[in-house]
């Protein structure tokens, strides 16, 4: 009898066999497509990172083990997905744990034919005879890849194994246009990782006390992830004074000051998929005048990023809406002289801002998809899920004097384009100041709901 408990947190084979269905009819009746999940990672000496395998290969099979090989080839007599993977094996089982096997990977993951992995070398040659193009992945797996090369060379050098492919394909791009929009029922678990990171955040808010260490406060959140079966998406930052400008600062290592502003950027995943949110709030639970005044100006290059996040309008518009609000606001407050265009032209802001407003977001963190298409910015699509992310850094080796030396402020919500507009899938955490100030007022509680 199968272990259910291996399969509750398994994806939906029916959204799978639809990408493996879009896949096949871009592949052709002539071609085959070949992925491979990536190897284990090795940490130290005989532990290795926990799995989880490329995003691709994920996106297509559902299939969570390590090594294992996806074959789509239409027409082919065996069925059009074969799926390679490890062998049920009893010894290993009980040390490491359970396997699918071949035949769970028919029973349970869609494929319509399944063998051990040690047998794909055996079929290689048989998968590429005839087939006039390969589409293959190029730098996930480059032993695997190498492999394959190895044998299509052979075949085409040798006249073995009948017609070999006349054209290679790279996989990728394929895969990732079609990872760019996302379905409804990728929405949903979109929605489900951004509600649980935002109520991590929101966790966060209410537990900061001065004195405490970043790292504590990092536990909060993932106290909160894995309490909703979910797990960090991205190494979270929790960076306070001057390590909140630090855009990637990730030791979390410092205490939190009376004072310190904090900024958080974690999110969760869930199924494959990821949340990702950004929050600056004052460690004592009430911002400065300066801190203030800095957020203020960053919450309003929040809001007209969003607002500018309309179906066929080019995706930068986002980052231009962000620029202009934050530029205005740094001449307001003395950062920055001269003009909105002139800063905006020179390039001066950049002191202060100096990263994009937004990038794609769905299983990869920084997800797939072009930004450009022949050299001009992509028009935005319902389906497509980005982030709206402007920030201000003041650091103070640049600015000893100023009176917002140490602050660094970054706002991210997570959006997805609709018919009309764009919806926020991330609202449920708080961003105004006032609001802020108000959840913080309140107790923290860490039981789960």
């Amino acid at each position: 009898m199968r272990d259910q408990s291996q399969l509750q947190h398994r994806d939906d084979p029916a959204l799978h066999a639809a990408r493996r269905a879009r896949l096949a009819e871009i592949v052709g009746s002539d071609g085959v497509a070949m992925i491979a999940a990536t190897p284990e990672r090795n940490r130290n000496n005989d532990v290795d990172y926990p799995y989880r395998p490329n995003s691709d290969f994920r996106y297509l099979t559902g299939f969570l083990e390590p090594e294992a090989i996806a074959v789509i080839a239409p027409g082919f007599d065996a069925g059009d997905y074969l799926l390679f993977c490890r062998a049920r094996n009893a010894e290993q089982e009980v040390w490491i744990g359970r396997r699918a096997g071949p035949e769970g990977a028919m029973a349970d993951y869609g494929a319509d034919r399944a063998f051990a992995i040690d047998e794909f070398e055996d079929w290689i040659d048989r998968l590429l005879d005839g087939r006039r193009k390969l589409y293959l992945t190029l730098g996930t797996h480059p032993e695997f890849e190498q492999s394959v090369l190895d044998h299509l060379s052979a075949l085409r050098s040798q006249g073995r194994g009948g017609v070999p492919p006349c054209e290679l394909a790279v996989l990728e791009p394929v895969l990732h246009e079609m990872r760019l929009r996302k379905s409804a029922a990728e929405v949903a678990l979109m929605r489900q990782a951004a509600a649980t990171s935002a109520r991590a955040h929101s966790a966060a808010m209410q537990a900061v006390r001065p004195g405490m260490y970043e790292y504590q406060l990092a536990a909060v959140l993932h106290y909160t992830f894995e309490s909703d079966g979910m797990h960090w998406a991205y190494p979270t930052i929790v960076g306070a004074g001057e390590n909140a400008c630090v855009l990637h600062y990730i030791e979390n290592s410092a205490p939190m000051a009376d004072g310190d502003l904090v900024l958080i950027d974690a999110g969760a995943e869930y199924r494959g998929y990821a949340g990702d949110i950004t929050r600056t709030f004052p460690v004592n639970g009430r911002f400065s005048e300066a801190q203030r005044e800095l957020y203020d100006i960053v919450l309003a290059a929040n809001r007209a990023a969003i607002e500018a996040a309309r179906p066929g309008a080019p995706m930068n518009a986002v980052h231009q809406a962000a620029l202009h609000v934050l530029v205005a606001g740094l001449i307001e407050v003395g950062l920055l002289a001269g003009s909105v265009d002139d800063a905006i032209a020179e390039e001066s802001y950049r002191a202060y801002f100096m990263h994009g407003t937004s990038h794609w977001l769905g299983m990869d963190v920084h997800d797939v998809g072009d930004y450009k298409i022949d050299g001009e910015w992509r028009a935005l699509e319902p389906g497509m899920v980005l982030t709206v992310e402007p920030g201000l850094y003041v650091r103070a080796d640049d600015n000893p004097t100023s009176r917002f030396a140490n602050i660094g402020i970054r706002i991210e919500d997570d959006i997805v384009i609709t018919e009309t507009g764009c919806d926020v899938l991330t609202a449920d955490v708080p961003k105004d100041a006032d609001e802020i100030e108000a959840l913080m007022a309140k107790p923290y509680r860490s039981e789960t709901p």
